[in-house]
């Protein structure tokens, strides 16, 4: 049961002005909606995909004719540190792949070597080991120009696509957005083609020694040493075999790489609907020789500029866009307003969230769940292969307000709410947790390999996506005394907490996130509030509290 709160807290803002911020806020909000009823925002995040898009550009040998690079120059100067890099969160620490990215559109759009910005920028990236220090998808990139060469790249021969899904390293068992980037990457890789580059753009002035001499990439702070010598090795022998490698089976991989992205290019949305798949989808298409007017690669290449946001001085590009998300939040904080206006335009953004529920495709993620009825939302407008446990859990919860709200007649949504749980429950992890995409996507010596130095290979259950779904069953009436789901939800939640009383929010990138998703599902699956799980995480929040509350 929730706990009274109503003694705990001293107002210090009158309600009358709470109540016209409140007023205000849901205006601002309301007058956002777009004329079908949803929301959409801009989806900001660090200097990689605006410089990634000019490179692309420049590799395909496109003219900058409505004059964006420009715009995307001034975002990146903007977003430059003093101390000359570029992070990978605002206000964050220099991350040296960023800042090799954001330099080298810099220099491709015409900013000079020798201008302060960029002196800064060369100099901190030397002081951090130099671009041949770059973590692996960089190192592809400049492979690409030409800059180092592809023995500086971890060795991934395209006949992973013939792999059989018993075998150690198989696309389904990493995440959806590692698989969907790197499938046309391997096409890349096995024909090696270099970026048109019209002026001619390098480098090498990023690098402590000649680029040439650059050796490959060293063991990322999250790979273990035993793990990483092996893959190490392995990198080792498919260098030295691939040579060897029969050309009928060559080109019977690549075959199946072009048809698993002409399979999932999912029109104007682009392959995975996120900006690394649908660019090197474009380049692949490209060194294919397929032309410019193949509608393939004009939906491929016009999904990408549909992620520009262009304004008056500055412009950059997006990884995706977000209208699920940004849709059901917005629905659910003005249920929560609950105005006459705000309940009425939050039932009609739900109106247009109810046909984008995908029930006829089994995505990837049936690969490890096929008996599953599908029945989930992705995060974009379409993206049927790859909808998210995140948005559907929001959604439901959305609807299911709203459904309450309704005063007579059926119950709203009820069919969308009744297969989005249906899907949720089927996609529950063996350890009782929910991931993002997929389940049990738990290969964590994956992360081992050459190709995994970011970090981000696989997607496990997390404790936030296991908050948030627990928080949906709860709200729908179900109870852990007789479910067995939330049962394990709980106890892997329980598992999951840090010995200092939090949670980790990987799709918050922070611990506050991860805490307050946990609180709020517990409260909600009416866990004590004097449990020992529940007090160590308010004591863990109120000791980080800044002074100013």
């Amino acid at each position: 049961m929730a706990t009274d709160t109503s003694m705990m807290l001293t107002p210090k803002v009158p309600n009358a002005e709470l109540e016209r911020s409140i007023e205000l806020a849901s205006k601002a909000l309301l007058d956002c909606q777009q004329p079908d009823g949803h929301w959409v925002f801009e989806l900001e995040v660090d200097a990689t995909i605006p410089a990634e898009y000019v490179l692309l550009k420049h590799y395909l040998g496109e003219r900058d004719e409505l004059g964006i690079e420009s715009k995307i120059a001034g975002y990146l100067r903007r977003t430059q540190r003093a101390e000359g890099g570029w992070p990978l969160v605002y206000n964050g620490v220099f991350d040296l792949s960023a800042s090799v990215k954001a330099y080298f559109a810099l220099k491709m759009i015409g900013d000079r070597p020798d201008a302060e910005h960029m002196k800064r920028a060369c100099q901190a990236i030397l002081d951090h080991g130099g671009a041949a220090r770059a973590n692996a998808f960089t190192r592809v990139l400049l492979a690409l120009y030409g800059i180092l060469g592809w023995n500086n790249v971890p060795a991934m021969p395209v006949e992973i696509m013939l792999l059989p899904t018993w075998f150690p390293f198989h696309l389904s068992k990493i995440s959806y957005w590692a698989r969907t980037t790197i499938v046309p990457l391997l096409v890349l890789q096995a024909l090696k083609p270099k970026a048109r580059n019209p002026r001619g753009v390098r480098i090498d002035e990023l690098f402590l020694d000649p680029p040439e001499t650059a050796r490959r990439g060293s063991k990322a702070p999250h790979q273990t040493w035993r793990w990483f010598l092996l893959f190490e090795a392995i990198d080792a022998v498919l260098r030295a075999a691939e040579p060897l490698f029969p050309k009928a089976s060559r080109q019977r991989a690549i075959k199946k790489a072009v048809a698993f992205v002409r399979e999932r290019l999912n029109g104007q949305h682009g392959l995975g609907a996120i900006f690394p798949p649908m660019a090197n989808s474009v380049m692949m298409f490209d060194v294919l020789g397929y032309p410019k007017d193949h509608p393939d690669v004009k939906m491929a290449r016009a999904s990408i500029d549909k992620l520009l946001v262009i304004k008056q001085e500055e412009a950059y590009c997006q990884p995706c866009l977000s209208p699920v998300w940004d849709t059901a939040l917005t629905c659910q904080t003005l249920l929560e307003v609950g105005s006459e206006r705000a309940v009425t335009e939050a039932v009609r953004g739900l109106r247009w969230l109810e046909p984008l529920q995908v029930l006829d495709v089994v995505g990837d993620w049936g690969e490890r769940r096929p008996h599953v009825r599908p029945g989930g939302w992705a995060f974009q407008y379409v993206n049927p292969y790859y909808v998210d446990l995140d948005d559907t859990a929001v959604v439901v919860m959305a609807m299911d307000r709203a459904a309450k709200l309704a005063e007579t007649g059926r119950p709203q949504f009820h069919d969308a709410i009744a297969r989005g749980r249906e899907w949720i429950v089927g996609m529950q992890c063996r350890n009782g947790g929910w991931a993002a995409f997929d389940a049990d996507n738990t290969c964590y010596y994956l992360n081992n390999i050459p190709f995994a130095d970011h970090g981000a290979l696989l997607d496990p259950p997390t404790p936030d996506l296991a908050a948030r779904c627990l928080s949906m069953l709860a709200q729908l009436g179900e109870r852990p005394e007789s479910s067995a789901v939330m049962g394990r939800a709980i106890e892997f939640l329980r598992r999951e907490q840090r010995p200092e009383g939090c949670w980790f929010g990987r799709w918050g990138i922070n611990y506050i996130y991860g805490t307050w998703s946990a609180l709020c599902a517990l409260t909600a699956a009416g866990i004590d509030p004097m449990s020992s799980m529940v007090r160590r995480a308010v004591g863990w929040l109120t000791s980080i509290q800044n002074p100013d509350g």
